[in-house]
């Protein structure tokens, strides 16, 4: 059966389609810049590309010219050779805890929840909803990357504000990247010859976006995004953790109105704000020839990860392992021996040499001594999500 997963963005559209239940990537390609005058579009098939330069107008026309594409390259004839097809979804609420299968309420629902999540839902329901003309039949399946939080207990995802903003208004802690600690949960039980339900975890999800989650016997518990995706480490472009009355003071001080906050602390602060780049490997470049910025950013972001570390150990009680995903978590292992470093307290002990040699799969790195394992495992939320459409296929 083929299953084709969707991420719509706004102003991009991201698919790869998979074989199932052998779960072998038939194709993936992107078409990005869509609304601009030249939008670009390729996709890679085996060993073989196709790349297209043609304006795009909207959604609709951008998944037309996905469709053409995988024509071209042999992998899908017509849409209507679907098995299903699989959405990711930014923000399911309190609605959404599990996949679910598409139909108009859903829809209007995903529509429903825009506020919490302007950048995302919108784009997404568009994706939806040009799939819904184009391949009419065909199972669709929303997977939200709010669905593993699902199971935060109160004092986890409520926040110390009166009753009513949580019970009107909705802030309150909801979690995200939740299918990528999902998928690496299960990943690193596999590895450790365990089975989820047996194990606590903290998974690191470390890339331009970066999360926490502590993982208790298999289900979410803590985790460092809130309402939204700006809480917690220091992320490429996201502040992460910051005092809010240093808004309120910029708000009086500075005179800027939320729109430029919400700019700052989104596009213009992380990583780029300390060090002039979104991007660790030219921060970790730039510490090699002596800048003290990129120094600092490394820093910060390096301790923020290692608080978090240290309080979810205390949140869960005991220990198992510490799993690391995401581009840098996956690919530098100078940040991954600096969050380690000097936490034997904790009892994890990395090993220096297995660290800097691991796999591109990745696999453990922590030394005998260590009472906590450490891994790196390749995330892969496209596979979750067609792993998580397949139920649902005709």
């Amino acid at each position: 059966m083929k299953i084709l997963v969707l991420n719509a963005g706004s102003s991009s559209v991201k698919f790869k389609l998979f074989d199932m239940p052998a779960e072998t990537v038939l194709a993936s390609g992107s078409i990005e810049r869509i609304g601009e005058t030249r939008s670009r579009a390729h996709i890679v098939f085996g060993d073989s590309e196709i790349a297209r330069s043609e304006p795009v107008s909207d959604h609709e026309t951008a998944l037309r010219l996905a469709a053409s594409l995988l024509k071209e390259s042999g992998t899908l004839p017509h849409f209507a050779n679907l098995a299903g097809i699989g959405h990711r979804v930014v923000h399911g609420g309190e609605a959404f805890y599990r996949p679910t299968l598409i139909d108009t309420a859903v829809l209007n629902k995903i529509d429903t929840l825009a506020p919490l999540a302007p950048l995302h839902n919108p784009a997404n329901a568009r994706g939806i909803r040009a799939m819904r003309t184009l391949a009419p039949g065909i199972p669709q399946v929303a997977v939200f990357d709010t669905a593993f939080h699902h199971t935060l207990p109160p004092e986890a995802y409520r926040y110390a504000v009166p009753e009513h903003y949580y019970t009107r208004a909705g802030i309150r802690r909801y979690g995200f990247h939740g299918t990528s600690h999902g998928y690496v949960t299960e990943k690193a039980a596999a590895l450790l010859g365990k089975t989820p339900e047996t194990l606590n975890l903290i998974t690191l999800h470390l890339g331009n976006g970066a999360s926490a989650c502590a993982v208790e016997r298999g289900r979410s518990i803590d985790t460092s995004m809130g309402m939204t995706p700006l809480e917690g480490l220091v992320m490429g472009t996201r502040s992460g953790d910051i005092d809010p009355g240093a808004l309120t003071y910029l708000a009086r001080e500075s005179g800027m109105d939320f729109d430029a906050i919400d700019r700052l602390l989104n596009k213009q602060s992380g990583l780029k704000g300390l060090a002039g780049t979104n991007d660790m490997r030219d921060i970790e470049t730039k510490m090699r020839q002596g800048d003290t910025h990129a120094a600092l950013a490394f820093a910060l972001f390096v301790r923020r990860i290692r608080k978090y570390i240290g309080a979810y150990a205390a949140v869960l009680g005991r220990l198992d392992a510490v799993v690391f995903t995401g581009g840098i978590g996956e690919h530098s292992s100078r940040v991954r021996a600096e969050v380690c470093r000097n936490l034997d307290i904790l009892g994890i002990v990395c090993d220096k040499r297995r660290n800097a040699s691991l796999p591109p799969e990745g696999g453990f790195f922590h030394a005998p001594e260590s009472a906590v394992a450490l891994c790196c495992v390749a995330t892969d939320e496209e596979k979750a999500i067609a792993r998580q459409t397949l139920p649902f296929c005709r």
